[in-house]
């Protein structure tokens, strides 16, 4: 049986595309995606916003559905602007924002060398708690990568400097994890996935700890679901910030601002 058949029966959708990308692999690895470990994974990188970031097992994937919380942080941002990743995992987010500001492009590849001479396009911190993640990022991340709980690691000089504080945390229900597809609730960590019985457990830590990070006219931005926007925005706004929720086809991201005086 030829791979794209075997992929086919082992439930891949996309067999075709999978086979391309694993035409180089050994027995070992074809027998791992077969298995159902996620094919980012087993190739030991995702493509997320045009780059090739580094992925290791255990680590979040980054989901596609995140570029919008990128685009809007993208947009934020200018050469030397704060920004800080928060349940960053891989990293993904706040490269791809670093990556996309400039001036510097040393990181269309971040599996590759970056060149530690050009400069930085943001001063870019990122934040896990999960020591795998914090690993991962440290191999993507063109900036500082902080172990520990949101905050808590982060420096006390960027109080009050932040431009773009941005968060992809965990905000799936608990309940509905056992209903996640296998390659998510088998192969990422729980903790990556359960954002508490509502999914925003997590998420109203960032919007409670956020007014203590900001620079005036700084932004907070937090994916979450679609249904969860609202309750969401409530949370921003007891905060003591303004907030907007943004959407696209299959993603939602609550914006945090000051009040304008």
């Amino acid at each position: 049986m030829d791979l794209v058949a075997r992929l086919r029966a082992a439930g891949c959708v996309f067999a075709e595309e999978e086979a391309e990308l694993l035409r180089d692999a050994d027995d070992e690895q074809v027998g791992r995606r077969i298995a159902g470990e996620p094919l980012e994974h087993v190739l030991g990188w995702a493509e997320f916003r045009g780059l090739r970031v580094a992925v290791a097992p255990g680590v979040f994937v980054p989901r596609h559905r995140s570029e919008l919380l990128v685009d809007l942080a993208i947009a934020r941002s200018r050469p030397g602007a704060v920004v800080v990743d928060l349940c960053c995992g891989t990293g993904a987010l706040g490269a791809a924002v670093a990556a996309a500001v400039g001036p510097d492009d040393s990181s269309a590849s971040l599996l590759a060398p970056r060149d530690s001479s050009a400069a930085p396009s943001v001063e870019l911190h990122a934040v896990d708690r999960d020591p795998a993640a914090v690993a991962c990022a440290r191999r993507n991340v063109p900036g500082r990568v902080h172990a520990g709980d949101l905050d808590a690691p982060l420096p006390d000089e960027l109080r009050g400097r932040v431009d773009v504080l941005l968060a992809s945390p965990p905000y799936v229900p608990t309940d509905e994890i056992a209903r996640m597809p296998p390659e998510a609730r088998e192969h990422e960590p729980r903790a990556t996935l359960d954002g508490g019985p509502d999914g925003l457990a997590l998420a109203r830590r960032i919007a409670a700890l956020a007014p203590h990070w900001l620079a005036p006219r700084g932004a907070l931005l937090v994916e979450c679901a679609t249904h969860q926007g609202p309750a969401l925005a409530v949370a921003v706004r007891d905060a003591g910030l303004t907030a907007t929720v943004h959407t696209d086809d299959d993603a939602t991201a609550v914006e945090g601002r000051w009040p304008t005086r």
